[in-house]
């Protein structure tokens, strides 16, 4: 049964929320931290791409504080991402208290799996995604005029792609909670399916270059892990079943 939270003062809900924000906050700060300790390393493997563009490239610092912004922005963003499994944990500790007690004992393989499937993103947009795109950008030049890029945007680029594709790739994991919860079943996974394939390709020219070959190799795993979020579902649902038929009357 969910614990009895009706009882509790509205104002009980938003000191808990207070600080279930503190604690997420002070994790990213951490987070933070840690990796400005390795801003240097970490700004050669982001710059790493645009090794293997062919043709020229040049990052250009166009204004005096731009290394200073660039680095507490990566730090920022790789606060973020370590403080994952926190904030993941933060979360469900604030809906905990509605959920039954064999829906809490999911906390710690959702933390796990969260981490593991925005990482998994993160690293297919590196690999992937970013070397295509540098390449097809910096392919649209002309003969006249170099590819110098200010370092700012750069950064932003891959980040947005970096973070987008980690964010995409938490589908399993977002299904997985509302399957737990009962808003999900893979007979409605299965029923919308081609409705989902229009979104997947809808997300794909976002996040992707606006040319078919990105396209493609952005909308072939999302499709894959909107088949793997059926049968994560499928596979909730089953365990849910085998637990309601062992439960005694």
């Amino acid at each position: 049964m969910p614990e009895n939270n009706s009882s509790m003062p509205f104002l009980n809900h938003l000191e808990e929320l207070r600080w279930r924000l503190v604690k997420s906050i002070s994790a990213i700060l951490v987070g933070a931290l840690i990796t400005f300790f390795f801003i240097d390393p970490i700004i050669s493997i982001l710059i790493k791409p645009t090794e293997s563009v062919e043709g020229f490239m040049s990052l250009q610092v166009l204004t005096v504080q731009g290394m200073f912004m660039i680095k507490w922005g990566i730090a920022l963003v790789g606060g973020v991402i370590l403080a994952i499994p926190v904030l993941t944990y933060q979360i469900w500790r604030f809906v905990a208290p509605g959920l039954y007690a064999s829906e809490r004992k999911y906390i710690a393989p959702v933390i796990i799996f969260t981490f593991l499937a925005f990482l998994s993103g993160v690293a297919f947009a590196y690999f992937i995604i970013i070397p295509f795109s540098i390449q097809f950008f910096t392919g649209m030049g002309y003969e006249f005029v170099e590819n110098n890029f200010s370092i700012n945007y750069y950064f932003n680029f891959i980040t947005m792609l970096m973070l987008g594709s980690g964010v995409i790739f938490e589908l399993p994991v977002l299904v997985f909670i509302l399957s737990v919860i009962g808003l999900l079943t893979p007979h409605f996974l299965r029923h919308y399916r081609r409705y989902a394939i229009v979104i997947i390709l809808f997300l794909s020219a976002i996040i992707t270059p606006p040319d078919p070959v990105s396209l493609v190799i952005m909308s072939i795993p999302l499709w894959g892990l909107y088949e793997l979020s059926i049968g994560v579902s499928w596979l909730v649902g089953k365990r849910k079943k085998l637990v309601k038929d062992a439960t005694p009357v």
